[in-house]
């Protein structure tokens, strides 16, 4: 029996576990993949707070040794359903059920992939999803931003002073980003932009990302570049929550910042809940308002 079940050990999982631990509470992390999420697919990155530069698998790390030295118990399981009686009940694919007076949910998300051949293997070198943590790598180089809605555009326009050239691939015959962030982008004499495109696979020299191979009005093309930065959305998996939660129609939780749940003694925490900005700083920023909330749940 626990007193929290963090369910996901990214920066808002684990900020969770820290805040829960320090107040007497008994924290049970469940992982399914690894711990820290998708920061420690970043090589270095520089806008975590106290830290001018560092790697996203160090950060983790580091995070991760704060949470077990405060006594944090930790399991790689994947959860298969959560229930709730007058306690709660997590169920794992290896076969366990974990109980727990309170639930935190941290799953996050993942960026969508295109599922092409070698593009998992070269996420974190020489794919990418994040300018603010991945751009100076690229800095008076060739880039490809795959996308053409908001998130694309936000990317894009951080990268565009950086690099020597962007070129654009969207597979629609428009961008649907805001008019605004298009005007500020095509500004900029470095960039090109296709549309109608379908990507079809990634173009490597001595196992490096050399281009991309796309179709474009029946035509295949190969442009070469240094890296991608991948723009086609993000998913996050909470189906196993729908019966506990609120979901709107993106499959997010619906929840603001106090982090409430409409179930009572379930919380939720980072990028898998409803919110307008997903950074490591804010899934911490949930992680500790999630665990005063549910310390507040248990003194009740």
């Amino acid at each position: 029996m626990f007193d929290m079940i963090v369910i996901g050990g990214g920066p808002a999982g684990l900020s969770a576990a820290v805040y829960g631990l320090r107040n007497g509470k008994s924290v049970l992390i469940i992982e399914k993949s690894v711990f820290g999420g998708q920061i420690v697919n970043s090589p270095k990155v520089e806008n975590i707070p106290g830290f001018t530069s560092i790697s996203g698998d160090v950060f983790a790390d580091k995070f991760l040794d704060q949470a077990m030295a405060q006594g944090a118990e930790v399991t790689l399981e994947e959860v298969m359903d959560v229930k709730k009686e007058n306690i709660f009940y997590v169920q794992t694919l290896e076969g366990n059920t974990y109980q727990g007076k309170s639930v935190i949910i941290a799953t996050g998300t993942t960026h969508r992939l295109l599922g092409l051949e070698h593009e998992e293997d070269l996420i974190g070198d020489g794919i990418s999803f994040c300018a603010v943590c991945d751009g100076d790598f690229y800095k008076d180089q060739t880039v490809v931003m795959i996308g053409g809605g908001n998130s694309a555009f936000v990317e894009a326009n951080l990268l565009v002073d950086i690099v020597k050239e962007l070129i654009l691939l969207q597979d629609m015959p428009f961008f649907t980003a805001d008019q605004k962030s298009q005007d500020q982008l095509f500004d900029h004499p470095n960039v090109t932009a296709h549309v109608n495109t379908k990507v079809l696979g990634y173009e490597l020299t001595d196992g490096r990302l050399t281009g991309v191979r796309y179709e474009q009005a029946g035509k295949e093309q190969i442009v070469s570049c240094d890296g991608v930065f991948l723009a086609v959305g993000l998913v996050p998996d909470n189906g196993i929550f729908k019966e506990l939660t609120n979901l709107d129609a993106s499959g997010y939780i619906q929840a603001d910042e106090a982090c409430l749940t409409k179930t009572p003694g379930l919380f939720v925490a980072g990028d898998c809940r409803t919110k307008s900005l997903r950074q490591v700083a804010t899934a911490c920023a949930d992680g500790a308002m999630a665990a005063i909330a549910a310390c507040s749940y248990l003194k009740q």
